[in-house]
């Protein structure tokens, strides 16, 4: 694999090499949902459905507090 090839390519449509962390959080929040709504209706232990569905809001809450933390492919610092 010739990586000056790759370095190219990469540096000229970085749009395709990297999705947008707005777009990836609303991909986690609703991968989120559906695993809880997937617990709500398989787990019949209160606790247990209590247990997880607790696990996956501090999951969720966790992804949205963190979502500025993510490093971007660019190289490029949103903390300026």
């Amino acid at each position: 694999v010739n990586l000056s090839l790759l370095a190219r390519y990469e540096g000229s449509n970085p749009s395709l090499c990297t999705i947008d962390s707005v777009n990836r959080l609303s991909i986690a929040l609703v991968c989120y949902g559906v695993l809880g709504a997937l617990a709500w209706t398989t787990l019949s232990d209160p606790r247990f459905r209590a247990g997880t569905l607790a696990i996956l809001g501090l999951l969720a809450v966790k992804s949205v507090l963190r979502r500025n933390e993510v490093p971007h492919m660019d190289g490029e610092s949103d903390s300026e």
